[in-house]
Formats: structure tokens, C-alpha cells, sequence
């Protein structure tokens, strides 16, 4: 019996998609554009995205019917939101690929390229959809550098709700066209990204409720838990692991814990500085606004001056916390009651102690190298200069 059922999931894997059969073959029937890795990068990355975009009009036509006009407004939305970006989650499945492939002695072919970029466009098309939905409701006015999309549409900017989600959609139907053919590789990828999203999408929970939530609510540890969902998984965890499913054919668990360990800590230092950078750095700088205050975030720098920093100075305490209580959250950008905040971060000595943060933050991520983790990794051969070391240092006292 045993045997029996083992022979009919086996069948049943590998002959029911009910819904896209045409994607189900022995090999995929794509033909991939030539990827430059080593004097073209970003230019060869972008090509995939463009590649995707034509394969997704061509297929909203032929199997959906989907009239002239409303593919024209997808693809218009597409190429407005997920391009613009640093491109840095997506770009580090290839990198991360190419050194695993790199340090396993195996050759880097044309297909397998195209496929890590393929992947890495399918987190740059997850970013873009949660960041559409995350400016309609932080209210955000800008993003990369242009108004955010919701802002673009004006009095219809509630159809952007229906663009995000139609974006997460297109993500699944572009992972089965270039991974269907492969159904145990396949699933892994869905696998990955489906639990990533469902913990962003927690994390993401986590912040907008604080819109609801008292100031003492928005202690360190709801910022240690936001920034770990909402962030860390999906913007570095994310990357490393799709490269170790497809080219370091890596299976045992233990890898990817141990993957995920160092990657996690990389990531909250990484939303650290991004809240740091939001308060300090320029908008030139950004490409964005800075909205924390305005917004109520549980940020780093909140959390410390409101819960570690306003506790000893009595006149410091009355006057600090007076002000956060009447104006964070319910002040305008640019407004006197912002920069008053502002001065008030940097007179409790913010910048200096974010200055302390990094480097002790860095130097544990480094220290990871030598620890189980890192001897796990090295195992499995994912090295840790080529992938950990390197992104890290991509990241490390990052101005924008």
C-alpha cells in the first residue's frame, strides 16, 4: 500500500496543474537574452524585467482575452513600479548564485544566469506590489525618486490597490512559466516565497496597527519584531535562498537555518539604518520623504529615546516625552513640531549611539563567519565571503 500511494503522488505531482498544463514540460521553451554578468550586470538584469513584461502582455492577449486597454495600463503600471530601485535584493540571487556556483567548481551557463535574474525579479516584483500598498497607507507622497503611484492616478488612486495584488499574481504565473517544467524546484520556489509573504505581510500588520496603538505600545521588541517580518526575510533571507534552492542544490534544512540566522541580523541592522537615514538623510539622498514622524512609526530612534533614553533627567523626561506624546504621529513634514522631534534625537545623543549600533552590529554579523552557522554554510559549500561578507559590505554605512 505504502509503495502504492507513493507511485500516485509521484503521478499526481508531476501531471496536475489543471489551470496552466501549458507551462508543465520537460524543458522550458524560453528563449533567454544573452546575460553579460561580467561587464554588464545591471544591464543584462534589466533585460530579464523586460523579457518578463512582454512575456506577461503576450500572455494576458492570447489566454486571457485581456483587451488592448487594460494591458496597456499594466504594463504602463509595471514599468512605473518595479523599476526605478536599487535593484540590491533581486541583483544579490545573482550574485549569490554565481558565487555559489563559483565555489562548488561549477560552470555559470547562459540559462542559469537568466533564471537566478529571473528569481530576482520575482522579489523586485514582491517588493514593488508591497511597497504600493504601503504607500497608500503611510499616505507617502514620494518613492524612487517620483510621486508614489496611488499619488499618480489622483482621485482614482484607490485602482492601485487592485495593481498591487495583480502584481503579487503576476510573480506565481512568472515562476511557473520559467519553473514548471521542474516540479520539485518548483514548489521549493513557491515554497519560499509564499512563506516570505505571508511573513511580511505580518510584520507589515504589526506596523500599521501601531496607527492605533499608544506610544507606549511602540516598545524595542515591536520594533525588533516589525523589522524582522517586515523587512529582514524578504530583503535579505530571501535572495540567498533561492540561490542555494537553485544552483547549490542544497536540501538539508540546517543550511538554510543557518542561512537565515545571519541574514536576519544583516536585515535588521539594514531597517535600523534605514530608520535612521529617514530622519537624517536628505530627500536627494533617500529618493523618498522621510514620513517616520509624521507617521507614528515604531522606529529605531523612537523606541530608544522614548523607552531607554527619557528615563533619568527629570526636566528632560517632562519636556521630551511631553513633546512625543503631542506630536509624534500628529505633525506635518517639514513642520516646526518635526524638527523640534528631530532636535530632540540629537540633543539625547542619537546620531553617536547609532554610530555605536553599527559597528557592534557589524562586527557580530562578522563574527558569525567563524561560529556553527558559518561552519554549516561552508559545508554545504555557500561561502561566506562571496555571499555573507559581500553583502554585508554593500550595506555597511550605507548613506542612502
Amino acid at each position: 500500500m505504502a509503495a502504492w500511494m507513493k507511485l500516485s503522488n509521484k503521478k499526481r505531482v508531476s501531471s496536475s496543474l489543471p489551470a496552466t498544463a501549458q507551462y508543465r514540460q520537460k524543458s522550458p521553451s524560453i528563449s533567454y537574452p544573452t546575460y553579460d554578468y561580467d561587464k554588464d550586470p545591471k544591464g543584462s538584469f534589466m533585460k530579464i524585467c523586460d523579457m518578463l513584461i512582454d512575456e506577461l502582455m503576450n500572455d494576458l492577449s492570447q489566454n486571457y482575452s485581456l483587451p488592448k486597454r487594460e494591458r496597456d495600463w499594466l504594463e504602463r503600471m509595471l514599468q512605473y513600479n518595479v523599476k526605478g530601485g536599487k535593484m540590491n535584493r533581486g541583483l544579490m540571487v545573482v550574485q549569490a548564485g554565481v558565487a555559489i556556483l563559483e565555489s562548488q567548481g561549477k560552470p555559470r551557463d547562459n540559462t542559469t544566469l537568466c533564471q537566478l535574474a529571473v528569481l530576482g525579479w520575482a522579489i523586485e516584483w514582491l517588493q514593488a506590489w508591497l511597497l504600493i500598498a504601503d504607500d497608500i497607507m503611510d499616505s507617502s507622497v514620494t518613492r524612487r525618486s517620483q510621486p508614489c503611484w496611488y499619488k499618480t492616478l489622483k482621485e482614482n488612486w484607490y485602482i492601485a490597490i487592485n495593481d498591487a495584488v495583480t502584481i503579487e499574481s503576476l510573480v506565481y504565473k512568472v515562476i511557473k512559466q520559467h519553473f514548471a517544467h521542474d516540479p520539485s524546484l518548483c514548489f521549493g520556489i513557491l515554497d519560499l516565497m509564499t512563506e516570505t509573504t505571508l511573513q511580511t505581510e505580518l510584520g507589515q500588520l504589526c506596523d500599521t496597527l501601531c496607527d492605533v496603538l499608544t506610544l507606549k505600545d511602540l516598545t524595542p521588541d515591536r520594533w525588533l519584531y516589525i523589522v524582522t517580518y517586515k523587512t529582514a526575510f524578504y530583503s535579505f533571507y530571501l535572495s540567498v535562498a533561492l540561490a542555494m534552492l537553485l544552483v547549490g542544490n542544497v536540501s538539508d534544512p540546517k543550511a538554510y537555518d543557518a542561512a537565515r540566522k545571519i541574514l536576519l541580523e544583516m536585515g535588521i541592522y539594514f531597517q535600523a539604518q534605514d530608520d535612521y537615514l529617514d530622519c537624517y538623510a536628505t530627500p536627494e539622498q533617500l529618493g523618498k520623504i522621510g514620513t517616520d514622524i509624521s507617521d507614528k512609526k515604531c522606529g529605531w530612534l523612537f523606541t530608544k529615546a522614548y523607552h531607554e533614553l527619557l528615563t533619568d533627567d527629570v526636566n528632560l523626561i517632562t519636556k521630551g516625552k511631553s513633546l512625543l506624546d503631542t506630536h509624534y504621529g500628529n505633525c506635518e513634514v517639514g513642520s516646526n513640531e518635526e524638527l523640534k522631534i528631530k532636535k530632540l534625537y540629537t540633543s539625547l545623543g542619537l546620531p553617536k549611539l547609532y554610530e555605536e549600533y553599527e559597528q557592534a552590529s557589524y562586527d557580530k554579523i562578522m563574527s558569525l563567519k567563524n561560529s556553527e552557522s558559518g561552519k554549516i554554510l561552508e559545508k554545504a559549500g555557500i561561502p561566506w565571503d562571496g555571499v555573507f561578507g559581500n553583502f554585508l559590505q554593500k550595506v555597511y554605512k550605507r548613506s542612502k
